[in-house]
């Protein structure tokens, strides 16, 4: 689909099946649905476009590109007031899921990767049930679910 085109008229949005297997829905912005990565050794969320069919920026309209783009902002702002980390990486890969969806991982200098990049620096380990619990809570009362 080129930029100027709108998405194919009837197909639905469906989440990766492993982007759905791997993260919890914190909530919907008007674009993007926003996921948590179930790995506890990095805050880190995702933020996938509603748009079905989609694997690059450029697949998006002009308008949905300029709105992504101030998702990723917010959402990176967010993770940084929540997290209080040093640094905000952001990346939208796609080598493994195709689905258009961009990483947004909270960085501190304390991590057990830093400064190494956090894709397979550790196994990935999962929140423990309270912990995951508190911090969708905080996360879902600055976006809507």
């Amino acid at each position: 689909m080129k930029s100027t085109e709108q998405p194919v008229t009837g197909a639905a949005f469906a989440l990766d099946p492993q982007l759905a297997h791997d993260t919890l829905v914190i909530g919907d912005l008007p674009l993007s649905r926003v996921l948590l990565m179930n790995d506890a050794n990095f805050p880190w969320l995702i933020i996938v476009p509603r748009r079905a069919g989609t694997a690059e920026v450029f697949d998006l309209t002009p308008a949905d590109q300029m709105r992504l783009m101030a998702e990723i902002a917010r959402v990176g702002e967010l993770l940084k007031e929540v997290t209080g980390c040093d640094k905000i990486n952001t990346a939208a890969i796609g080598n493994i899921v195709p689905q258009l969806h961009v990483h947004i991982i909270a960085r501190s200098r304390s991590d057990a990767a830093w400064p190494r990049p956090a894709w397979g620096a550790l196994p990935a380990c999962p929140y423990d049930e309270a912990a995951r619990e508190c911090l969708l809570a905080v996360l879902r009362k600055k976006i809507p679910g």
